[in-house]
């Protein structure tokens, strides 16, 4: 009785599994020029390349690989998760011997006509804990 159910149960239809929405959100993709302050090294300038990627967001959720380069320091490479008009941003100095790494949170409008972002960040362990503010228009 037992392997007659087994091999009832075999043969039936197994259902698909349901696609995932489509991505449905705002696209923040793009190269962004930035002005930022800094509370260890003060102000300074950089550029954040956002890079939407398709297979990993869905409905409203958008998935972003994250780089800013900033003259005379270097490369944070990251990633970012945004919903609606709000991202975070987890980043790191390429040179991980500084301990140069952090989170942020932005939050994305319209200046001028073009989409900028506000973005918040905090290091726990860049020269015994570190924040600053990042104002960023696409270009």
């Amino acid at each position: 009785m037992r392997l007659t159910a087994l091999l009832l149960a075999a043969l039936l239809p197994v259902p698909a599994l349901a696609a995932p929405p489509a991505f449905t959100g705002t696209d923040y993709s793009g190269i962004y020029d930035c002005s930022g302050d800094d509370a260890h090294e003060g102000k300074y300038t950089g550029v954040v390349t956002l890079a939407l990627d398709r297979a990993q967001s869905v409905g409203e959720y958008g998935a972003y690989s994250f780089k800013l380069e900033v003259p005379g320091y270097g490369t944070y490479l990251g990633q970012a998760a945004a919903h609606e008009q709000h991202m975070a941003v987890h980043f790191a100095l390429t040179d991980q011997s500084t301990r140069d790494y952090g989170t942020g949170i932005a939050r994305f409008s319209r200046k001028n006509g073009k989409l900028s972002f506000h973005k918040y960040y905090y290091e726990p362990e860049f020269k015994g804990g570190n924040y600053g503010t990042e104002d960023c228009t696409r270009r």
